[in-house]
């Protein structure tokens, strides 16, 4: 390795840093270790922030993800909804699991606790868009994970859920639900590396369009569950909705969700305006079941008629 002296200029681009190789010498320009970043002058930093509670919501969001897909592929793949209950539990910790595993193996390792860098703009997360090429000759390779660890705590989390969901499930599935859960393990296969594959090439727009991408998919999803229910009409709808133990516990968690999206849009930077928000919440719901007379298709064909 060629060694250069401190006083030598920037190197180019935008993420090229030089390593300090002790004794006051630097190496060439080329891609930080990894969990460093480079400074203002271009030297390799190790970072040493944690994360913000904007990227810990946008980790929440990355891990809901998989246990929103276990419960709907569970529900989605069995037309007998009894028993489905251990199921939809084994999903559970199977997430749980896997988050606190994953947590456990970044740096430091065998803490709750992250280190985490600080995200600046959106080419933090696609640095291998941004290799300069000095004169136009040979490119410098700065490949590297600066927004570290989000880019790549997400996939081990994945690969966690897989692990588990190989080690659990099938036990599950055959002791106690006559297998079947069988198809829901097979979706999984599927949908966990499409989750993997999505984060890498679209970690950082996810980033910064999560929180409204879980309000708008909260809200539409919420009136499709409403639809499904054979009668539409107001005091049915009710019932229905809110007597039905499945149904309500499917209504609280699209109110989960739309909370989360609120919150993750605010960051309750001012907690007594944008709390008030989350007052709102059952507003999509409640205004379906008032006005479902007026949209109901059947309704005002017959009336048409």
């Amino acid at each position: 390795m060629i060694l250069i002296l401190v006083s030598v200029v920037k190197c180019p681009g935008l993420y090229c840093g030089r390593k300090d190789t002790g004794g006051g010498t630097y190496s060439q320009c080329g891609a930080c270790p990894r969990g460093y970043q480079p400074d203002t002058n271009t030297l390799c930093k190790q970072c040493e922030d944690s994360p913000m509670f904007y990227d810990w919501l946008y980790l929440g969001f990355m891990a809901l993800l998989s246990l929103i897909f276990h419960w709907f592929f569970i529900d989605y793949t069995n037309k007998r909804k009894r028993a489905l209950i251990v199921l939809h539990v084994s999903a559970l910790v199977e997430c749980v699991l896997a988050g606190i595993l994953t947590v456990l193996l970044v740096d430091p390792v065998g803490s709750l606790n992250i280190r985490s860098c600080v995200v600046r703009e959106l080419s933090d997360w696609y640095t291998m868009l941004y290799n300069p090429s000095p004169n136009y000759t040979t490119t410098l390779h700065c490949t590297q994970e600066i927004v570290y660890p989000l880019y790549t705590i997400s996939m081990i989390y994945y690969a966690f859920c897989l692990v588990l969901l190989m080690l659990l499930r099938p036990f599950v599935s055959y002791k106690f639900v006559q297998s079947r859960g069988t198809k829901s393990i097979y979706a999984a296969l599927y949908f966990l590396p499409i989750l993997i594959v999505l984060q890498a090439v679209f970690g950082g727009l996810l980033y910064y369009a999560f929180p409204y991408i879980v309000i708008v998919i909260s809200v539409i999803t919420n009136a499709v569950f409403l639809s499904s229910i054979s009668e539409q009409r107001v005091k049915p709808l009710l019932k229905e909705a809110f007597l039905n133990v499945r149904n309500l516990t499917i209504l609280l968690g699209h109110w989960f969700l739309h909370a989360f999206g609120i919150i993750a849009m605010t960051q309750l930077d001012d907690a007594k305006y944008y709390g008030t928000l989350i007052a709102l919440v059952p507003f999509p719901v409640m205004f379906y079941i008032l006005t479902v007379k007026f949209t109901d298709p059947d309704r005002n064909v017959a009336d048409m008629s």
